[in-house]
């Protein structure tokens, strides 16, 4: 009896905590720096920015040995056996892969050590120096993260490069940082042997996997270069070991090429000391993260997030599976039906997630709940809506006892998607929307740790604390970070505004990185270094500070356009309250100058509005037939006004028109950035007649 009293009060009682706490308790508190005037926050836990939490250690490289010998006989890296690609052909003749994949396949952190050793030996032993740089332009995998720290134990600057990144960018950024060896997977070889032509450094190839592809020879002979596997390099080193050449803190261990939301991408110069900063301060945010947690790997390791994410798993003893968007659950495209995907195999305690992936979880659960319909759909929305009031604040009740009722008839199901055993969900790379933070909140019984960073501040800048149940924010200053707040006049931007100050995000700290590679006028625009030695980036985020210390951001300089009246469209913060909609899976929006409304370019949800013109009994043929219907259209914008007079936007930030694109943007497509951010510039050139129609109907 006593444990069942404690099963109903416990959960209460931290809901009255959390929310008590959330009113009341300082997370940044007010700090004086240094450089342009403004208004600086600290995190309340230091009094300057924390460099190093571990005594000793200054390097990535340093700290992955010290992980390895006291987690050695810990799970450190797991990948699924694949046990076979079939084709699958659908009834309009299309084709698909399918996987079908076992279980994990553990190296423990002792054998991850010695495989990293041997690694590092063997690209030694393979010609490569130390002066000269490595590029790794692959899919997250196991092999990327051991090339990463063998390279470091050599003290070799790692490029990393998107492997959805196009042949322009590509060769920009292999021939800008003049790399001799690339480190690449089968996929990403054809690339390369495609544009041999146009490299103009590489000396060296090594392939993740066996297969090397059938013209590798003819490359080979007529740019000299050497093409190995991974397995022979590694075995290299192991018959012929070096010691370790290990680098200072102020070494560069990465140059990291954004995808590049506008133009070519830019080289990032982040040094050991910046990484290291950064996974001393996200550390301590989730409580109790160690080697009891399992984390999800998936997302690209050439995007800052996720490689500072694998290095604070790698430091604290976390057990780190590989995944990948395709095959991350049990209904996820590449996912032989009947076998299960990534998260039910691994069952992973910790994960990081974008938005868009966030917000496709959200648009997945719906899409079930209202497919089953019936009791079924009534008991989910009870359950929500009640659970939503309570979160909220507008009813308590017997809130403990109805919880664990809601999770076991209707959340526990939600929750199995990713495992269900998730307590930490990460979430960075783009805002999240309000509606998507609280939906997995409540349906996953995770908090989700917004966080605010950017490639130049190695990640680091603010992160929600595990108790702080608000939506919307991006928490307060992360310990090895202070975060400024300047004037932006033109924009209307003070930090003399009440209730709140407002200005554009200025970062300072030890994260903060060195600049960009070649490109010192676009440093000098960025970077400056005060009057006291500290480096700060000027983000061109504008944000606010609450009460508490905890920063939300509103605005971006480069996304607000004056329309033809004088008034300030922000396409950023409009896009986000409205791609909560059902009917859209993304959306951008567009302001002209010369014009008084908006428009917008929808790429509507598919099955969501499939799902709706079968109901209407509406004909259609394909999607590309339906979403040139105009019933369609007119239906999407209808729920796009219901979404932005929900969000009281103004009326000129409504699209007054809307064009539909049945073609899914993607990464591959050259359309979004691998973190899934709109590509503005080339969306435009890309859909320019589209626009001009909108404007001229």
């Amino acid at each position: 009896m006593s444990a069942y009293i404690v099963g109903v009060l416990v959960p209460l009682l931290l809901t009255l905590l959390l929310r008590n706490s959330k009113n009341s308790k300082k997370r940044g508190l007010l700090v004086d720096v240094g450089g342009e005037p403004g208004y600086a926050i600290r995190n309340r836990r230091v009094t300057s920015p924390v460099q190093t939490a571990w005594e000793g250690i200054s390097s990535l490289a340093e700290l992955f040995e010290r992980s390895c010998k006291v987690y050695r006989d810990k799970h450190l890296l797991g990948t699924r056996k694949l046990i076979a690609r079939e084709i699958e052909v659908t009834k309009d003749g299309r084709s698909f892969e399918k996987l079908h994949l076992g279980d994990y396949e553990w190296l423990t952190y002792g054998k991850a050590f010695e495989v990293v050793c041997n690694f590092a030996s063997g690209l030694a032993q393979l010609g490569h120096k130390r002066e000269e740089r490595v590029a790794i332009f692959a899919d997250t995998r196991e092999e990327w993260f051991i090339a990463l720290q063998g390279c470091f134990r050599r003290n070799v600057t790692v490029v990393t490069i998107y492997a959805s990144l196009g042949e322009e960018a590509l060769c920009h950024s292999l021939n800008e940082t003049e790399v001799a060896t690339v480190i690449c997977g089968h996929k990403e070889l054809k690339k390369i042997i495609e544009i041999s032509g146009q490299l103009d450094t590489v000396k060296h190839v090594i392939c993740m996997d066996d297969e090397i592809p059938s013209n590798a020879s003819y490359v080979e002979q007529s740019k000299s270069w050497k093409i190995t596997s991974f397995a022979d390099v590694e075995i290299l080193g192991r018959q012929n070991p070096l010691d370790a050449d290990l680098p200072l803190s102020a070494d560069i261990a990465v140059i990291m090429y954004t995808s590049g939301s506008t133009g070519l991408p830019k080289g990032v110069m982040m040094t050991h000391a910046n990484v290291l900063a950064t996974v001393s301060a996200v550390m301590t945010i989730v409580p109790g993260l160690g080697s009891n947690d399992i984390y999800l790997a998936y997302l690209p390791l050439a995007h800052i997030l996720e490689l500072a994410a694998e290095n604070v798993m790698a430091a604290v003893g976390t057990a780190i599976g590989y995944g990948s968007p395709l095959t991350l659950t049990d209904t996820s495209s590449k996912i032989k039906k009947g076998t299960k995907g990534d998260a039910s195999m691994l069952l992973p305690t910790v994960m990081t997630a974008v938005p868009a992936i966030l917000d496709r979880v959200r648009d997945g659960v719906l899409k079930k709940v209202n497919a089953t319909g019936g009791l079924s759909k009534k008991l989910f929305h009870l359950a929500y809506d009640r659970s939503l009031s309570a979160v909220n604040g507008s009813w308590f009740g017997a809130w403990g006892l109805e919880r664990v009722l809601w999770n076991f008839l209707v959340f526990r199901n939600v929750r199995a998607v990713l495992g269900g055993r998730i307590r930490f969900l990460l979430s960075g790379g783009a805002p999240l929307s309000s509606d998507t933070q609280r939906f997995i909140n409540i349906c996953l019984g995770a908090p989700i740790g917004q966080g605010y960073g950017l490639t130049e501040t190695t990640a680091g800048a603010t992160f929600s604390e595990f108790d702080d149940a608000s939506v919307g924010r991006v928490g307060a200053p992360l310990p090895c970070s202070f975060i400024k707040l300047i004037d932006w006049p033109e924009g209307g931007y003070l930090t003399s505004d009440s209730p709140k100050p407002r200005g554009e995000i200025v970062v300072g700290g030890p994260n903060v990185t060195l600049g960009y590679f070649k490109n010192e006028e676009k440093t000098k625009e960025s970077y400056k270094v005060d009057e006291r030695g500290m480096r700060w980036f000027y983000t061109g985020d504008i944000g606010q500070f609450h009460a508490d210390g905890c920063l939300e951001i509103i605005d971006r300089k480069k996304d607000i356009v004056k329309l033809q009246h004088g008034e300030y469209v922000s396409l950023g913060k409009v896009e986000a309250v409205l791609q909560v909609s059902p009917y859209i899976d993304n959306i951008m929006l567009h302001a002209d100058p010369f014009h008084s409304y908006c428009v917008a370019l929808v790429v509507p949800s598919q099955h969501t509005v499939e799902d709706w013109a079968s109901k209407q009994g509406i004909p259609f043929t394909d999607f590309a037939d339906l979403c040139k219907k105009e019933e369609t259209k007119k239906e999407v914008l209808a729920s796009i006004q219901k979404e932005a007079k929900r969000a009281r936007l103004q009326r000129f930030e409504i699209p007054a028109k809307i064009k539909l694109l049945s073609e899914l943007w993607t990464p591959e497509s050259g359309l979004v950035t691998a973190a899934l951010k709109l590509k503005r510039d080339i969306i435009k050139k890309t859909f320019s007649e589209d626009l001009s129609n909108l404007y001229a109907s």
